[in-house]
């Protein structure tokens, strides 16, 4: 069975990476495009599987329609669950709802609460995480998987690099958050020093809504609202 098996060769391998580059351009140019004239938006981040009766969907969904009300629109991944609440909270509050939905074989699909014309599908993650960077002007992360994680630590990262301008991380839940914080400060930061005291004050931990909007127009009442690169 092994030997029958089709290996591609190095140049085919080349010559379809060249190909792909074009549908990656494409996704990044029409992205661009369509995002830069959508204005100031807050992100919110959290896991797909959160079914509407559970509690983190409700807050969800009440403080997105808080942070419409502020006056941002809300971006999320265009799914389910947190997503889903992120969008609907915003549609309701009559606020911009944006989606950037992904091309998964399972969980991910549009939800009915993202704004005509404001639904951007995509292929490839790195270039829907920098839709998400380069137009949020916030990130509200809500208990999710490694989807949520992985948005959560490129931000981090980001701006602790000084690759990015800082803006506003915050954790939402405090029971699901909590653990976490907890070994970066004892792991991470004092154990073996792989970050800086000061990395931590990117970092807000909030069980509130009015707490996340609180964060935000603080932060925006000292800073300007633009792309982050």
């Amino acid at each position: 069975m092994r030997s029958e098996k089709h290996h591609k060769g190095w140049n085919e391998i080349k010559t379809n990476d060249s190909w792909a580059l074009f549908k990656i351009m494409a996704e990044f140019v029409n992205g661009f495009e369509r995002m830069s004239s959508i204005g100031p938006c807050v992100s919110i981040f959290g896991s797909a599987r959160t079914k509407p009766d559970h509690k983190y969907y409700k807050l969800a969904e009440s403080m997105a329609k808080s942070i419409a009300d502020a006056g941002y629109g809300v971006i999320t991944g265009g799914g389910p669950g947190i997503m889903e609440a992120g969008n609907k909270g915003a549609h309701l509050a009559g606020g911009t709802s944006v989606g950037l939905n992904i091309e998964l074989p399972f969980e991910q699909h549009d939800n009915p609460y993202i704004d005509k014309g404001k639904s951007l599908d995509f292929d490839y993650f790195f270039v829907r995480k920098v839709m998400f960077v380069k137009y949020s002007q916030g990130f509200v992360v809500m208990p999710g998987g490694f989807g949520t994680l992985d948005e959560l630590f490129e931000a981090i990262t980001l701006i602790q690099t000084h690759k990015i301008e800082r803006f506003p991380i915050i954790l939402v839940g405090t029971e699901f958050w909590s653990g976490l914080m907890d070994w970066i400060k004892s792991t991470l930061l004092e154990q073996f020093e792989n970050i800086s005291a000061k990395d931590l004050d990117l970092i807000h931990l909030v069980d509130t809504e009015k707490e996340v909007v609180e964060i935000l127009n603080t932060f925006y009442d000292s800073a300007d609202l633009s792309p982050n690169f």
